[in-house]
């Protein structure tokens, strides 16, 4: 009988298969005792090794990481120091822009800590006041001892304010009328009613005075009577932006204009040295027409128009103040260049007009001794003009008694200068009706400064004078001042900081 074959379904009946292990019988073979541990401890040896590693690593590195910012900290200090050190420099010896060496930068110097140990060392840079400047810059490089290559780097400029820091500077009691307008800072020792506008702050040195011009109660150091006229003190000072946009502030510190004698003297001194220096004319005094060519001519002034007649006042030191421009009444003397110093001193009255570009000067005019019945002056009659009003072109005109305009000045007067009546006033003279038709004129425009000992004014309560006046404030000044001339402090400020990076 043949055997019957075998059918799949048989053969795979009686093959032996692997037995298929699950997950469950491995993991139970492996934690057999002994092995167990082993794995365990491999594990969980790793993962520590891994995080012991991370955490020292982290460690380290937040350690290296608090120790660079602690110098870098320490060396900004340090430069900070560096400043500080040359602040006080400059407060002992103002002009010493070589650490006390006489020799270039840089200029290193140890830091020490309270004890003596040294910490790290600043290295200063100094820069001097550019010529007409008054500004120092100050660069400070601090580090450490332990990590000389990180620096902090600190850079400073240091100025003194010049009497120009205002529009108007005065020493008496001041009225602004309406129809004035002044864009800059406005002082005066002395009270101010301001009717006009300001667009910066006012100030008096007052905290209450008598006004001149009217009878009454003593009023504000600054006040207005624009309506609502102020009250009277000791009422609460109201706001008055329609007239002060920026404030008014009293009393503050009061300006010395006695010191304005010594920088006269001063500038007489140094134009004999290395600027121009003109003696007594023998006549009435000196023109000088300024030309863009940074040349002027001088001319002997012979002569004045003389006055129509009725046209007369009692005003201490009145008359036209206007040369006659005809035959001989002016002798050309000759053409000169502006000095290198800027400065043009004149023993004598001095008529001034004209146009500089990209020129600083001062021009001053005075006797000595200083004697009330000799004080000299300086007129302005016709335009004075900068070219560029980007602080290239600063003129200041400097005169030991008063600043005039005189009776036949331009009707459309533009004046840019600073401006400094040391014993008298910024201004023009009383010229009734009866003086002719320039009794009146229309616009003064003055860009620059005033700076008046007696009350100033180009124009008068019944309409006379200068229709409008605007005064607009030259900020180059300040700190860029025309040369020698005054500042209101001899100590330095703080004008700009920066970290250099």
């Amino acid at each position: 009988m043949k055997a019957a074959p075998i059918t799949n379904r048989q053969q795979t009946t009686h093959r032996q298969v692997p037995k298929l292990v699950g997950s469950r019988e491995l993991f139970v073979k492996n934690c057999a005792p002994g092995g167990s541990i082993v794995m365990f401890s491999l594990v969980f040896g790793s993962i520590g090794i891994v995080m012991i590693g991370a955490l020292v690593s982290w460690a380290l590195g937040s350690s290296k990481l608090a120790r660079a910012k602690l110098n870098s900290e320490i060396a900004f200090q340090i430069a900070e120091s560096g400043v500080d050190y040359y602040r006080w420099h400059l407060a002992h010896d103002t002009d010493d822009y070589q650490d006390g060496t006489g020799l270039p930068g840089p200029y290193v110097h140890e830091f020490r800590d309270k004890d003596g140990n040294l910490i790290g060392h600043y290295s200063l840079i100094i820069t001097p006041p550019p010529v007409g400047s008054t500004i120092v810059t100050i660069t400070s490089t601090g580090y450490t001892v332990t990590n000389p290559n990180h620096q902090r780097k600190v850079q400073v400029q240091l100025a003194i304010p010049s009497l120009a820091r205002y529009a108007v500077a005065a020493n008496a009691n001041m009225r602004f009328g309406e129809g004035t307008i002044i864009y800059g800072p406005v002082h005066s020792n002395g009270g101010i009613r301001f009717d006009g506008l300001a667009y910066n702050v006012v100030t008096s040195a007052k905290s209450k005075y008598d006004d001149p011009d009217h009878s009454g109660a003593q009023e504000f150091g600054v006040h207005t009577h624009i309506y609502p006229t102020d009250p009277l003190p000791p009422n609460a000072v109201p706001s008055r932006p329609d007239i002060f946009v920026a404030g008014r502030q009293f009393p503050v510190p009061a300006i010395d204009f006695a010191g304005i004698s010594g920088d006269l003297a001063e500038i007489k001194s140094d134009a004999q040295a290395n600027g121009h220096y003109f003696a007594s004319s023998g006549a009435l005094g000196y023109r000088l027409v300024l030309k863009t060519n940074d040349t002027f001519d001088l001319y002997r002034v012979n002569s004045l128009k003389s006055a129509p007649w009725g046209c007369s006042s009692s005003q201490s030191g009145w008359g036209t103040w206007s040369i006659n421009t005809y035959g001989s009444s002016q002798t050309l003397l000759g053409t000169y260049a502006f000095p290198t110093n800027g400065l043009i001193f004149v023993e004598d009255h001095a008529w001034v007009e004209g146009q500089i570009q990209t020129a600083r000067l001062t021009i001053a005019s005075a006797r000595f001794p200083e004697n009330p019945s000799t004080n000299t002056s300086i007129t302005i009659n016709n335009d004075l003009h900068y070219t560029t009003y980007d602080g290239q072109d600063v003129m200041a005109l400097m005169a030991q008694n008063n600043i005039n305009i005189g009776l036949y000045s331009e009707d459309n007067l533009q004046l840019d200068a600073a401006v400094v009546a040391k014993n008298g006033r910024v201004g023009r003279y009383y010229y009734s009706s009866s003086c002719g038709s320039n009794y009146i004129r229309n616009t003064i425009t003055l860009n620059g400064m005033i700076a008046t000992n007696q009350r100033y004014g180009f124009a008068y309560t019944d309409g006379t004078g200068y229709i409008n006046r605007n005064i607009n404030y030259d900020a180059n000044l300040l700190y860029g001042p025309p040369p020698s001339f005054p500042l209101t402090s001899d100590q330095y400020a703080l004008i700009n900081w920066e970290e250099l990076r």
